[in-house]
């Protein structure tokens, strides 16, 4: 970490690949730490991860189609389990020496999650986990976005810009923005802060989504797991019935989403993200606004990440500034050098 701009990238973590329920239509290619990636899911219902690349010609296996026990290419028709071992050589002997690269692939609560570096090192015990896929309702998304992956975290983990960027959605008028009250914390793994605001006027998705007519209390709690995973929980309640503690109350509107950066390349990633609202069902309308709101919204961040890539691009040897607001975001950072730096103790080993 040098000037708070781009951070290389690190191979030994688990980073989401997909969601669950994108396999359902045949292989998906996805382009993850500078590699090209098949994702897939057998007739079986065993989920692979595997290079991009028939070991044959070359061409891509995503171009092919699911089998009972793997993937076939579409070219020749050969074969691969998701270990990336030769299952089927049509016409010829089945040779276990052709074979692709396979990388480490958990799936759990809907998350694929992938491992791009040693697969020896990939201990499913670091996965994050976010038990709420299980018990509430879900929206996903997934935008690409033209930026070096902590540029998210920076993003997430500084919440002055919500007045300035999300003002018509999530954001609120900027002068309760910018005074609100922020407690932060380094974590094991991370970062976390808790940000309230009292008696202020609800932004339009709150007063769509939960009905509210006067002012409110609102509190955000935000968690960041290094390198690439933020988890948020929100509680909105009318004015004076909030609480700082927490935001297990009865009533108000309560919202929880993850946040996660896979690096595509070292200017790229792929911004997953989830949205579940407290007991709403997907097809309400609460929910469906909720939800679309959130799309905005981060469609509007995206605007502003892929603008800093862009001045980085430009003037690399120029220093971002860090202004008081952004202890959140220099507590990450710190984490993700931190973890850096014990992949290379891990690889010098």
């Amino acid at each position: 970490m040098t000037n708070f701009a781009s951070e290389p990238l690190i191979a030994d973590a688990w980073y989401i690949a997909g969601w669950s329920h994108e396999l359902s239509d045949g292989p998906v290619a996805r382009r993850i730490m500078n590699e090209d990636v098949v994702l897939f899911r057998t007739v079986e219902g065993k989920a692979g991860a595997l290079e991009d690349r028939c070991c044959h010609r070359g061409v891509r296996l995503s171009l092919g189609e699911c089998t009972d026990a793997g993937i076939r290419c579409g070219y020749h028709g050969m074969a691969f389990g998701p270990d990336g071992a030769c299952i089927d050589n049509p016409g010829e002997k089945l040779n276990r020496s052709f074979c692709v690269r396979s990388f480490p692939l958990v799936e759990r609560q809907n998350f694929l999650w992938i491992w791009m570096g040693e697969p020896a090192s990939a201990n499913e015990d670091l996965i994050v986990d976010f038990p709420y896929h299980d018990q509430w309702s879900f929206h996903f998304g997934h935008y690409p976005i033209e930026a070096n992956f902590m540029f998210l975290i920076d993003n997430l983990m500084d919440l002055t810009h919500l007045g300035y960027v999300h003002g018509s959605t999530i954001g609120g008028d900027i002068e309760n923005q910018n005074v609100a009250e922020v407690e932060t914390w380094k974590t094991k793994e991370g970062a976390r802060f808790v940000r309230w605001m009292e008696d202020v006027p609800p932004p339009p998705t709150f007063v769509a989504s939960g009905g509210f007519q006067g002012n409110i209390d609102r509190r955000a709690e935000f968690e960041y797991v290094a390198p690439a995973s933020v988890m948020q929980s929100t509680g909105v309640f009318d004015a004076g019935k909030g609480s700082k503690e927490s935001i297990d109350l009865e009533g108000g509107l309560k919202f929880r989403l993850f946040h996660h950066a896979t690096p595509a390349s070292d200017e790229g990633f792929h911004y997953f993200f989830s949205a579940g609202v407290e007991g709403a069902a997907l097809d309400s309308p609460e929910s469906k606004k909720f939800f679309q709101d959130v799309l905005d919204a981060f469609l509007e961040d995206k605007l502003f990440i892929e603008a800093q890539q862009d001045a980085v691009t430009r003037n690399p040897s120029e220093r971002l500034l860090l202004r008081e607001h952004d202890k959140a975001v220099a507590y990450a950072r710190q984490a993700v050098a931190q973890l850096r730096s014990q992949n290379f103790a891990t690889a010098a080993e």
